[in-house]
């Protein structure tokens, strides 16, 4: 058997956004508790953690304001260095979705996947961008990524990211199937309403077409802009589409599942959608 314990932290950020001061102590807090997180997740054996989108602040996509802009950072940078020593200190493999700047001007919703010695192991960039009023002014922030659908081989399985909007589009969840992930995270920031029916639907849906375990994280609260709650309920789906366990739709927590690897050869063995896909058959999609 090929057990893995994940993690799925679940955050709320608390405090002003109303001057510079006011985000720069809030960020420092949010970065703590999250360092705090770790801690906990390391005494319940947690062996890859994901953090939620965005997780250092609050999701400020609600408002378009280029003030927002300077809190993005390079990669490597300080943000990065010290997550990768808390991956370090707690063994653990850490994904840590942040704000990345590439040069000035050019900015992606970006997560970085740390290794249990705290190095880089690379990182996936949001390729689907929304811009939905209200509150989801994405386009204003991000370029569309550049990098594909990596998959991120760890000491405890091959692991790929899709961050929040990416979830609607299955094309990158099959493409990062057929890359040979075994677990996928969907690190969100996402609010009751619209889509909150889709939650429980289509990432499980996602896990059974492509044989693989998925770990969907979502932010909890409500943020100054009013545009809605964070409805949490953070879960952990098998690869026949069954919830192994989900978290609140209100408290801060660390979602985790004790997951075995070895369940994707045993469904996939039953269900051969690899087997049976017809790529040639779909060139039209590309053009449609």
């Amino acid at each position: 058997m090929r057990k893995v314990r994940v993690g799925l932290v679940q955050a709320e950020w608390e405090g002003s956004v109303e001057t510079e001061k006011d985000i720069e102590e809030n960020i420092e807090k949010m970065i703590r508790k999250h360092e705090g997180f770790a801690t906990v997740a390391e005494q319940q054996d947690v062996q890859i953690l994901c953090f939620q989108e965005l997780f250092f602040g609050p999701y400020y996509c609600a408002e378009q304001d280029r003030r927002w802009y300077k809190y993005a950072e390079p990669i490597p940078g300080p943000l990065t260095d010290r997550m990768g020593r808390l991956a370090k200190q707690h063994g653990m493999v850490l994904i840590a979705p942040m704000y990345e700047e590439e040069e000035v001007g050019v900015y992606y919703n970006t997560a970085v996947v740390f290794g249990t010695d705290g190095s880089i192991l690379g990182r996936y960039r949001k390729n689907h961008i929304p811009h939905l009023d209200p509150g989801f002014w994405e386009k204003f922030y991000f370029r569309p990524g550049n990098l594909g659908y990596p998959v991120f081989e760890t000491e405890f399985g091959n692991i790929g990211v899709y961050i929040c909007y990416d979830r609607h589009f299955p094309e990158g969840a099959r493409a990062l199937g057929l890359n040979g992930a075994e677990i996928v995270f969907n690190p969100s920031a996402t609010v009751a309403g619209l889509s909150e029916h889709l939650w429980t639907l289509e990432q499980p849906a996602h896990a059974v077409a492509n044989g693989y375990f998925l770990g969907a994280t979502n932010r909890v609260g409500e943020e100054p802009w009013g545009t809605g709650i964070f409805y949490g309920s953070s879960y952990v789906v098998d690869p026949r589409g069954q919830i192994v366990t989900q978290g609140s739709r209100d408290k801060e927590e660390v979602v985790v599942a004790e997951i075995d690897l070895d369940m994707i050869r045993e469904v996939r063995n039953v269900w051969q959608f690899y087997r049976d896909r017809r790529p040639e058959t779909y060139d039209e999609l590309i053009d449609l």
